[in-house]
C-alpha cells in the first residue's frame, strides 16, 4: 500500500489502542489483552472512509457487547495529529472514521513526487523470483494457450517487479527427449517424400502432421539440396533437426518480441543432459533412497514421497488412497531419461544452482496433476517444495459474432499466436488476456478486441488517458497555465467524486502488492478500468475550468495525477498510453 495509506491505517490502530488502554486504566473496561484488529474501507463511503472492528475483537475478553465497547472507545479517542477529522459508532459496534482534506492533498502531492515510480514498493525486499512461462514445444507453431500464457506470465512478472521483487523471465526450450525424436522422424519422412514421392514412405500416425514440417523439409532442400538422402537415417535426422530447430526457436523469439515479451533467459533442456545436471539430480534421488529398478527402467518413489507429505499435512490413509498415487519412470528401458526426470533437474537448477528464492511456473490446466508431484520431487532432492509455485491457466475460446472460431480465414488452419497478433492490436491482446484470473476459462472476443469504443476495456482506459491530455491542451490554448498548487488549494477538492477518485489513486500500491501475493494480474486491469470510470464520473460532475483559480488549479493537478497513474499502470502491462 501507499506509505500514506499505511500511515493512516497505523494512526487508526494507535488511536483505538490508546483509547482502549485509557478505558482499562480508569476501570471502564476490565484488564484484558488487546487482540489484533482490522481496518478496512467500507463498501459505501457514506459510512466512513475507514472502519475498525476492534470492539468485536475485544467483546469476548471484556465480556461486553461490541456496541458498548465501541461507545467507550469513542468517548476517549483522540484524533489530533492524524489524518482523521471524526469517527462514529455504526451498527452493532463498528467504528467508522472520516478523513480530513489534507489526506487527499498529500496523496496527490505524493503521486506528483513519485512520478513514473508511483505504485512501486519494496514489499518483496528484493527477493529473487524466476517466472517461467509459455515454454512452448519448439517443434511446431504456438497456439492460443501460449498467447494467454504469454500475456499472463509477462504481466505477472511486471507486477512482482513493481512490488519490489527481483524478477527474471524465462522460456524453457524443450530441445531434448521424445518430442525431438518425433520431430526428427517427421522431418525425415517429409524430406524423403519430397524427393522420392508421397507414396515412397508413410508418415506414422503418432508423428507431427502439420504443414510446418513439410515447409521446413522443403526449405532444407531449397537451401542445401538433397544430399542427405545418401546418409544413414541417424545422420540424416540429426542434420535435419540441427537445421530446423534453430529456425523454429528463432520464429518463437520473433513472436515473443512482437508480443513485447523480453526474456532474460532462454534455457535449453539439452544443457541439463549434456552438462551432467540430469545425472547428478537422479544420483541425489538414488542417494536419498527415492529410486528403484524394475523391468529394466529406473523408477521414482512418488507414492512414498507424496504419502509422507500428505500425512504431514494431516491427510488420512483413506484420503490418500483416493488419490491413486503412482510411481514415475525416470530412465526408460532404452536408457533415455523421461520428461519428468529432466523437469526435476530443471527446477533444481533454478532453485539450488541459480539460487532463486522462488520459482513460479505458468502451466496449462491439463498439468494440474503434475503440480504436487513436482513439489514433492523438490522435497526428495532436498529443496523446500513451497519455493515452487505453479499458476494453472484455463483454456481460451476465440469468439467472433458470438460464435466460437477455430480456423483462420487466411490460412484455413487452427489460429496460432502469430495469427492473433497479426489480426488484433497487441495492446488489446495483452489487456484482455489479463481481464480474468488464470484459473477461469475465458472467451476472447475478436470483435471486441478491435472495437474502438468504451465497450473495449483497453480502449476505455486509453481513452481516459487521451482525454486528460486533450483537456490539458485545450486549457493551454485558452491561456490557462497549469502550476503546482499549494496544499491548501488541493484541500478544496471535497466533492464526493473528487474524494472517490483520489482514494482510488491512493490504493494503487496496495492493489499491486495484492496482485503480486495472489499471482493475479487481473487485479491491475480491473484497477485501470475502475480508474477510468471514476475519472469520467468526476469530469462529468465537476467542471475543471471554473472562476475560482485555486480550485481550477487543484482540479488540473488532479487530472494530471490521474493521467500519470493511468500511464504507470498501462506501462506496467506494456500497453501504450496515447
Amino acid at each position: 500500500m501507499s506509505k500514506l495509506v499505511k500511515l493512516a491505517e497505523e494512526q487508526i490502530i494507535k488511536s483505538v489502542t490508546d483509547a482502549i488502554n485509557k478505558n482499562i486504566a480508569d476501570g471502564t473496561f476490565i484488564e484484558a489483552e488487546i487482540p489484533a484488529f482490522k481496518t478496512e474501507i467500507p463498501a459505501d463511503r457514506k459510512n466512513g472512509d475507514y472502519s475498525a472492528n476492534a470492539a468485536f475483537m475485544m467483546s469476548k475478553a471484556l465480556r461486553m457487547p461490541p456496541r458498548k465497547i465501541a461507545e467507550g472507545i469513542l468517548e476517549k479517542i483522540n484524533l489530533d495529529n492524524t489524518y482523521f477529522k471524526a469517527c462514529e459508532v455504526a451498527g452493532p459496534g463498528f467504528i467508522n472514521f472520516f478523513l480530513k482534506p489534507d489526506f487527499y492533498a498529500d496523496i496527490l502531492l505524493d503521486i506528483e513526487k513519485c512520478g513514473d515510480k508511483y505504485g512501486r514498493s519494496d514489499f518483496g525486499n528484493g527477493k529473487k523470483i524466476n517466472v517461467e512461462f509459455v515454454s512452448a514445444n519448439p517443434t511446431g507453431p504456438m497456439h492460443m494457450g501460449n498467447a494467454r500464457g504469454g500475456a499472463l506470465g509477462d504481466c505477472l512478472a511486471a507486477v512482482l517487479d513493481w512490488a519490489g521483487y527481483q524478477v527474471e523471465r524465462e522460456f524453457y526450450v524443450n530441445d531434448a527427449g521424445n518430442q525431438i525424436d518425433k520431430f526428427a522422424l517427421s522431418l525425415d519422412v517429409r524430406y524423403q517424400q519430397i524427393i522420392n514421392g508421397e507414396d515412397s514412405i508413410e508418415l506414422p500416425e503418432d508423428s507431427y502432421h502439420g504443414d510446418d514440417i513439410r515447409v521446413l523439409a522443403q526449405s532444407y532442400i531449397d537451401e542445401l539440396g538433397t544430399g542427405l538422402i545418401e546418409l544413414s537415417e541417424a545422420d540424416r535426422r540429426k542434420a535435419l533437426v540441427e537445421y530446423a530447430l534453430p529456425k523454429n526457436i528463432a520464429t518463437m523469439k520473433a513472436a515473443m518480441e512482437k508480443y513485447r515479451i523480453d526474456y532474460n533467459t532462454w534455457f535449453s533442456e539439452l544443457t541439463l543432459h549434456n552438462g551432467g545436471e540430469l545425472k547428478e539430480t537422479i544420483d541425489i534421488l538414488t542417494k536419498n533412497g527415492y529410486t528403484y529398478e524394475k523391468e529394466g527402467a529406473l523408477w521414482y518413489k512418488n507414492i512414498e514421497v507424496m504419502t509422507a507429505i500428505l500425512k504431514r499435512e494431516g491427510k488420512s490413509d483413506e484420503d490418500i488412497e483416493k488419490l491413486e498415487l503412482k510411481d514415475d519412470v525416470l530412465i526408460r528401458q532404452n536408457g533415455n531419461p523421461t520428461y519428468f526426470a529432466a523437469d526435476i533437474a530443471y527446477h533444481r537448477n533454478k532453485l539450488e544452482k541459480r539460487g532463486f528464492d522462488k520459482a513460479i511456473d505458468v502451466w496449462g490446466a491439463d498439468h494440474h496433476g503434475h503440480v504436487a508431484r513436482m513439489k514433492g520431487a523438490m522435497e526428495a532432492v532436498g529443496i523446500d517444495g513451497s519455493r515452487l509455485d505453479v499458476v494453472l491457466m484455463q483454456l481460451v475460446n476465440l469468439m467472433k459474432d458470438g460464435k466460437p472460431v477455430k480456423m483462420s480465414k487466411r490460412t484455413g488452419k487452427a489460429i496460432t499466436l502469430v495469427d492473433l497478433l497479426d489480426e488484433v492490436p497487441i495492446d488489446a491482446v495483452r489487456f484482455l488476456f489479463n481481464m480474468r484470473e488464470a484459473g477461469s476459462a475465458m472467451d476472447f472476443d475478436l470483435d471486441l478486441a478491435v472495437e474502438q469504443s468504451n465497450q473495449n476495456p483497453v480502449y476505455y482506459c486509453q481513452y481516459a488517458h487521451a482525454r486528460i491530455c486533450s483537456i490539458l491542451k485545450k486549457l493551454e490554448i485558452e491561456g490557462v497555465k497549469a502550476r503546482k498548487p499549494e496544499k491548501a488549494e488541493l484541500q478544496l477538492l471535497t466533492s464526493e467524486e473528487e474524494k472517490d477518485l483520489i482514494s482510488h489513486l491512493a490504493s494503487l500500491t496496495g492493489v499491486i502488492v495484492n496482485a503480486a501475493n495472489t499471482y493475479d494480474p487481473a487485479k491491475i486491469t480491473h484497477y485501470a478500468t475502475d480508474l477510468a470510470t471514476k475519472f469520467h464520473r468526476f469530469y462529468n460532475a465537476q467542471r475543471v475550468m471554473v472562476d475560482d483559480e485555486s480550485l481550477m488549479q487543484a482540479r488540473i493537478f488532479l487530472c494530471m495525477c490521474v493521467r500519470n497513474t493511468m500511464k504507470n499502470v498501462l506501462s506496467m502491462l506494456k500497453i501504450e498510453a496515447p
